[in-house]
């Protein structure tokens, strides 16, 4: 016997399944905008993490002061 009547239940959990479908639709297109226009200004592509090391030790071949 198959089942024809969709529940009221089912018809509620349908409308928050759509809803958060649209949500998560709205935040990708967000993030691929924002991507877009960071890409088409031109916008540096690199992390913070991108900088020149400075070390703590001596270069080779300098003395130590004392």
């Amino acid at each position: 016997m198959a089942i024809t009547k969709d529940h009221e239940l089912h018809k509620r959990r349908f409308g928050r399944n759509m809803g958060l479908g649209a949500v998560l639709l709205a935040f990708a297109a967000l993030v691929f905008g924002l991507t877009i226009v960071k890409v088409g200004n031109g916008g540096k592509m690199e992390a913070f993490d991108h900088q020149p090391r400075v070390s703590a030790l001596p270069a080779p071949g300098a003395e130590a002061e004392n």
